[in-house]
């Protein structure tokens, strides 16, 4: 987390899923990661603005091993590339689905899992969790809808 994407994380913290979206006429695209420029048009006129939190499945892959922490303690887990409502693709995790009931364009939808910071983690909603004063973050991944 910095300075400029402390809005999107402080959101996600609300359980909420912000993007960014070019403002320059005859643009207007949609994009995820954060950039502070459009990926398009490369204008500098961007903004924040919320998502829905609905996508589609574009694809995915059954990670089952990962010795990296926190997440050796979750293989095997389903990495997977999203298509949100608004357009951008989006690198995430889904959730609460056995892998063999994943299909492309499944419907899906955010949710939140809370990530202390240094590392460790807490599994769960990101309810309540103040932005700017809580140690933890909260890292938005997708569920069936």
């Amino acid at each position: 987390m910095d300075d400029f994407t402390r809005p999107y994380w402080d959101a996600a913290a609300e359980g909420r899923l912000l993007l960014r979206r070019c403002r320059a006429e005859g643009c207007g695209a949609a994009h995820h990661y954060p950039r502070e420029f459009c990926p398009y048009c490369w204008s500098e006129d961007v903004g924040w603005e919320p998502a829905t939190g609905r996508a589609t499945l574009y694809t995915w892959s059954v990670v089952h091993r990962n010795d990296l922490p926190p997440f050796g303690d979750r293989v095997p887990y389903v990495a997977a590339v999203v298509d949100l409502a608004e357009g951008p693709r989006m690198m995430t995790e889904i959730t609460d689905c056995p892998e063999p009931e994943l299909r492309i364009g499944m419907p899906l939808v955010v949710h939140f899992r809370g990530v202390e910071e240094g590392g460790g983690e807490g599994i769960g909603e990101a309810e309540g969790k103040g932005g700017a004063e809580a140690a933890a973050m909260a890292v938005p991944v997708f569920r069936p809808a």
